[in-house]
């Protein structure tokens, strides 16, 4: 057996924006992060200042880019930004509230809640469509930094699956089962590039003493569960 560590990777969702707070579609929309965005990655990279970084990855999207940038500065590093790791699309839905896209879209959104792995709303991406892109980055990334620690600053429908398919999930029901607040921190920890082990998993105790509780913003399948409860 090799005596080389782990590769290590902190896999993190960019901090909150303003349209977030709104529960609405934006996964193409470049928005900013807000000021409790920045004060998320602030926290963040306190807490991982003293960590052994040897190089940040990112999505090239505004609030990826800004997360990174704040998360990354302990460390000198430069920022390296691959397209693959960029939000889902969600096509004519983008910049819309979840409710107002169900009221005009219902046919389409009911589907797209059923099987969103493998259903994309119109211009959009479905999730099989985001794990061909993202994935084989996240296999080089494992490939090029063996036995290093690796910061990626991706989004939250791109981090789920990417979490569901290196750990063997059911993808098809990532948006059910998986959730990830903004900032937050998953640690993954690869053998190899195929075999990784999940460490931490949307944590937030950088910002805050109690982790989110799970709500609307999941699917339409956990609030129908919480009004029959």
């Amino acid at each position: 057996m090799s005596d080389q560590p782990a590769t290590r990777v902190y896999l993190v969702r960019h901090g909150a924006t303003q349209l977030s707070a709104e529960d609405r579609f934006a996964g193409a929309v470049d928005v900013k992060l807000s000021e409790e965005g920045k004060f998320q990655a602030a926290r963040l990279a306190e807490r991982l200042a003293d960590d052994a970084i040897s190089a940040v990855y990112c999505s090239p999207m505004a609030r990826t880019v800004a997360t990174a940038s704040i998360v990354a500065k302990p460390h000198n590093l430069p920022l390296i930004q691959r397209d693959g790791l960029r939000e889902i699309n969600h096509g004519h839905w983008e910049g819309m509230r979840r409710a107002d896209v169900e009221a005009q879209f219902s046919e389409e959104y009911a589907a797209w809640e059923e099987d969103p792995f493998t259903f994309a709303p119109q211009g959009g991406e479905a999730g099989v469509n985001v794990i061909a892109r993202a994935l084989p980055i996240l296999r080089e990334i494992v490939i090029n930094h063996r036995g290093q620690n690796v910061l990626v600053v991706s989004h939250k429908a791109t981090i789920r699956l990417l979490i569901s398919s290196v750990l063997g999930f059911d993808a098809r029901g990532y948006r059910d089962r998986l959730d990830q607040s903004p900032a937050c921190l998953n640690v993954l920890d690869f053998r190899d590039p195929v075999r990784a082990r999940l460490m931490l998993f949307n944590d937030v105790s950088h910002y805050t003493d109690q982790p989110e509780r799970s709500g609307g913003r999941l699917s339409k399948w956990w609030d129908e569960t919480l009004d029959q409860a």
